[in-house]
């Protein structure tokens, strides 16, 4: 994956969000980690993985997909205010299923809120990166999906969203 591209385009987009809403980096650390929490909830809710009472199906990769971008890009979005990037390149199977992965995720999202170490910073990306590689996503497709929502959501904050 080429994350330091991915991360210049996630600093341009914050650049242009903080300056049209007249806010400072340093002032979203939290609403950024409620942010992501939000978004994984999104994103387990379309997997429907742990709604053992129904018998719906999950939604269309497509949109679970944008919906694991979604995450990426506060992921993205906290290392940079943090000063941290990613760089491992090997993400190795959990063992773990797709419900108590999301929980894991849940708990790294947390460990890094209160102790906002690069060693926590990494954990959780690494392993947001296997919850990506459990529900099917091959890094091309999440670099994709990532670049394409990135132009959605420049296209939304020009519009006043």
């Amino acid at each position: 994956m080429h994350w330091e591209q991915l991360f210049e385009t996630q600093r341009l987009l914050d650049e242009h969000i903080q300056t049209n809403n007249q806010v400072k980096a340093e002032e979203l650390f939290e609403r950024k980690v409620l942010a992501l929490l939000v978004e994984t909830g999104e994103l387990a809710n379309e997997t429907r993985c742990f709604k053992f009472w129904s018998k719906k199906a999950k939604s269309e990769s497509s949109v679970i997909l944008e919906e694991y971008v979604d995450g990426l890009h506060f992921i993205l979005s906290l290392g940079l205010d943090t000063g941290y990037r990613y760089d491992s390149e090997i993400v190795r199977s959990t063992g773990l299923d797709d419900t108590q992965l999301f929980l894991l995720v849940y708990e790294q999202i947390i460990a890094f809120k209160q102790d906002p170490s690069k060693e926590n910073y990494t954990q959780l990306f690494t392993t947001y990166l296997q919850l990506g590689a459990q529900l099917g996503f091959p890094e091309v497709a999440i670099q994709e999906a990532y670049n394409k929502k990135n132009e959605v959501n420049h296209e939304r904050q020009l519009r006043g969203y």
